[in-house]
């Protein structure tokens, strides 16, 4: 499981509507299950969304035994879903987890 912060102006796309939508425009089969979106598209076998407080947390399955050019457009597609979904771009993303990591470590 992994948590993505969501900017401020974007935290309405933690509703289950919202997300389905935003998942919907990316991804294949995409169905809401409680309060969490369920999809799978490509090399995705099942992504499963959630709002979790300010953040966004995602349950990935990824098949490794795809095409290579299934698996690019697979990765293309994950990012366009969370920049869409949490106003950050992958970047700025790494750059945040990165922090988040050495924070949490206490060093």
């Amino acid at each position: 499981m992994q948590k993505y912060p969501v900017r401020p102006s974007h935290r309405r796309n933690l509703e289950p509507a919202a997300l389905a939508a935003i998942t919907r425009s990316h991804f294949d089969d995409t169905a809401i299950d409680g309060t969490a979106v369920t999809a799978r598209w490509g090399a995705i076998e099942r992504l499963s969304a959630r709002p979790d407080g300010r953040e966004l947390a995602i349950d990935l399955t990824m098949n490794p035994k795809v095409p290579e050019g299934v698996a690019a457009e697979t990765i293309a597609r994950y990012n366009r879903f969370l920049e869409e979904a949490t106003g950050y771009g992958a970047k700025e993303r790494a750059r945040r987890l990165r922090k988040a990591v050495t924070a949490g470590s206490g060093d």
